[in-house]
């Protein structure tokens, strides 16, 4: 079954200039949907909605995790409220 996940992503200096979410789609065939982004010299974060089966979302953020990147779960929509 495919679901959505709404994750909020933050990484380090040395990630900034890479193409994570790029990665990710490639690897694990997941669509990501980028709902707000910032992105400074010395760090970056990303609010990311992922669709795709749980199993190939989980192993996308595992990745993101295993790249250094610090990954926590959202409710609702990001853009209410």
């Amino acid at each position: 079954m495919s679901t959505k996940a709404r994750l909020y992503v933050s990484f380090p200096e040395e990630l900034v200039d890479r193409p994570m979410v790029y990665e990710i789609v490639k690897e694990f065939d997941v669509v990501p949907n980028i709902r707000r982004a910032g992105i400074e010299a010395h760090e970056g974060w990303v609010i990311l909605e992922l669709s795709g089966p749980s199993e190939k979302r989980d192993a996308a953020i595992a990745y993101l995790e295993g790249l250094g990147c610090t990954v926590n779960r959202m409710e609702g929509d990001v853009l209410e409220g």
